[in-house]
């Protein structure tokens, strides 16, 4: 026996299987106390109450929804409108982070003068504070009688109204692929090595692929429609209240704005320092072998500084997806807000908050795994801008 303690990695392991056990020991008392305090208050714990009913009703739900529903299925609901808003709040503040990054990196002193104000502002003002100041700019707006009106859209504080196409679910699905195709397929046509045509020389075939996916869309819009329906739904006061079309609700127009300007703050500075990154070199080899502005910018400046860019991009789109729980300021149904909402009805605080991180645990990871897939896929060997 003391030859064995005698032995370094005999004592390595022993020190490490008792840390191990100590830690071990030290979560099942925690638990087995907590177990013990809850049932002296009359509190049981566990999951089943996953299939009650939940007895409330959701302010908004992309999925069905009636009080009668059990309390997973509004979990799902709560994931489900999540990733919605994440989805859409990233989307624009991509959009809205390219324009400033690019702002910024131009030879246009007032453009540059322009994209560092709007980062030192709205960088500097915290997100909740964003998301108030939008709540309340949108709540504002005029009554569904005097409300703004343009294109068949109103506008009022009630929420954005957009006109709806009458059709079926799976024709909305398929048009919605194509218009998704169309958008993806000119990227694709544009970098592939299938194609003999020359990369600098293929627009019209991404032109066409683009018309022929979102002619595929109108077709599927028309095959789909509803009988003895308008194509379009529109919206109409009928009342005192707005009937018709697609209501889009303040506190998700709200989150939205705030995510997508706050978000494209830091998106801003990181495309900036990513173009930044990329060698003057490297452009001034680009443009002496003749090739235009827009194509040195496609073809050199723009694949290298996303390579630059794209880890910390990662980043920042996870913790963008987490400060979607800022919709519990305003009461939109996310999935924090689901969980708050089963805390303060079931009382299972224990079960409802592990659910939420892992969760959370399960979106960020995915998040962060499909960019690493990413980053690895586009990495240049040897390159100092590998990630």
């Amino acid at each position: 026996m003391f030859k064995l303690l005698r032995n370094q990695k005999v004592r390595n392991a022993l020190l490490q299987a008792l840390y191990v056990g100590a830690l071990g020991a030290l979560v099942i008392a925690g638990v087995l106390i907590a177990r013990q305090n809850l049932a002296a208050q009359g509190i049981t714990s566990g999951f089943d109450f996953l299939f009650k009913s939940t007895g409330w009703d959701l302010g908004f739900s992309l999925l069905p929804a009636s009080a009668n529903d059990p309390y997973w299925w509004y979990f799902l609901i709560g994931i489900v409108n999540t990733l919605f808003l994440g989805s859409f709040g990233l989307a624009l503040a991509t959009l809205v982070g390219m324009i400033v990054g690019l702002a910024q990196t131009s030879a246009n002193d007032l453009a540059k003068l322009l994209g560092r104000t709007y980062v030192d502002v709205f960088r500097n003002i915290p997100l909740i504070l964003q998301v108030f100041f939008w709540y309340a700019l949108i709540t504002h707006l005029p009554t569904p009688r005097n409300a703004h009106e343009g294109w068949g859209m109103l506008l009022t504080s009630r929420g954005l109204y957009l006109p709806v196409p009458n059709v079926g679910g799976l024709a909305m699905l398929a048009a919605s692929l194509a218009v998704v195709a169309a958008i993806v397929l000119p990227i694709w046509l544009g970098r592939t090595s299938l194609l003999s045509r020359p990369l600098g020389q293929r627009t019209t075939v991404q032109l066409a692929a683009a018309a022929a996916a979102l002619a595929c869309a109108v077709l599927f819009l028309f095959a789909g429609r509803l009988p003895d329906t308008p194509l379009l739904d529109l919206p109409s006061l009928q009342g005192l209240n707005l009937r018709g079309g697609l209501r889009i609700p303040p506190e998700f127009s709200a989150l939205v704005v705030a995510i997508a300007i706050y978000g494209g703050s830091y998106i801003g500075e990181i495309v900036r320092g990513g173009f930044k990154a990329v060698g003057k070199g490297q452009v001034e080899a680009a443009s002496s072998l003749g090739l235009t502005p827009w194509q040195v910018f496609t073809l050199v400046r723009l694949p290298l500084a996303l390579r630059a860019m794209l880890p910390i991009l990662a980043n920042q789109y996870v913790w963008l997806m987490k400060a979607t729980t800022m919709g519990i300021a305003v009461g939109f149904t996310d999935f924090f807000m689901i969980t708050a909402l089963t805390i303060n009805h079931s009382g299972q605080t224990l079960e409802a908050i592990g659910i939420l991180m892992a969760g959370f645990l399960i979106i960020n990871l995915s998040l962060a795994a499909l960019f690493n897939r990413i980053n690895k896929a586009i990495a240049l060997k040897g390159n100092q801008l590998r990630g």
